[in-house]
């Protein structure tokens, strides 16, 4: 490896993605949740991949099992205790460990974001609550402090709002970027009217909710880029109000790019912004 790669080898780069496969179906969003991680550790980062254990995935094929020091907190999510219980598995190939996000009352479920009817499930805002807690949780509890945080999907879109909120004065997370990817996987269903009272339970400033009144797809990606250090496109095609929103804003926006050059597009973009 060369000089520039033994030079970045210190740095951390924690992955949070909606979508994996092998453990998921192939899609844009999944595809880079697997072999991004892989194509970073090979340039000399550290990593951390963490999606949600799905109850369509099989345990049993895949290998899962549950990592009992990392397990057993509660996370009060609408003032209701759910437990929270973390499993890993390992991609053999690629030499990388992925940390599920597991819980009963949400990912037991055999289906991912809508019913076999392909209606969104009620309550994924309370899912992508737990999910972006359980992430930070288990982080701090690895002690593993990153240099970047890497959030793909809508399902990763209040990590941002909680690092930068309530984490913000943990020493685990300082002197970090929070990068936030927006792929064409919108959910078309607005959060339920209750959301912003939720996070305002967690103790996220109320002045800073104005933006979700109506908790929607758009409004809920731009809450996640208001609170992130930088935005990839990682879809080919993206909302298009999204779209013409990114041109407005002030941080680094990195375009999409294709399968031959984003890892290192990406790799490069980690470098610049740090």
């Amino acid at each position: 490896m060369g000089y520039r790669g033994r030079k970045m080898e210190s740095r951390k780069v924690l992955f949070i993605s909606q979508e994996i496969t092998p453990y998921l179906g192939e899609t844009k969003l999944s595809k880079i949740g697997r072999y991004l991680p892989q194509g970073i550790q090979e340039r000399g980062k550290e990593i951390r991949t963490f999606m949600p254990r799905y109850g369509c995935i099989n345990e049993r094929r895949n290998q899962l099992h549950e990592v009992i020091r990392l397990s057993g907190m509660n996370l009060i999510i609408d003032d209701t205790d759910h437990p929270l219980i973390i499993k890993v598995a390992s991609i053999q190939s690629a030499r990388m460990q992925v940390y599920f996000i597991d819980n009963d009352d949400y990912f037991q479920r055999k289906h991912i974001i809508t019913d076999a009817f392909g209606k969104e499930f009620e309550d994924n805002d309370e899912r992508a609550l737990f999910f972006a807690r359980g992430v930070i949780e288990t982080v701090k509890k690895l002690r593993w402090a990153p240099d970047i945080v890497h959030c793909h999907g809508w399902m990763s879109a209040l990590v941002p709002v909680y690092l930068r909120s309530i984490y913000n004065d943990d020493p685990l997370f300082h002197n970090f970027k929070i990068i936030y990817s927006v792929y064409n996987n919108d959910f078309k269903t607005p959060f339920r009217s209750t959301f912003a009272d939720k996070l305002r339970f967690d103790g996220i400033d109320g002045e800073n909710l104005k933006m979700i009144r109506n908790p929607d797809f758009i409004n809920i990606s731009k809450l996640a880029i208001k609170y992130s250090d930088g935005i990839i496109i990682g879809s080919e095609q993206i909302n298009s109000e999204l779209s013409k929103y990114l041109t407005t804003v002030t941080k680094p926006v990195l375009p999409y790019k294709n399968e031959t050059e984003y890892i290192d597009a990406y790799n490069d973009f980690y470098d610049n912004i740090l």
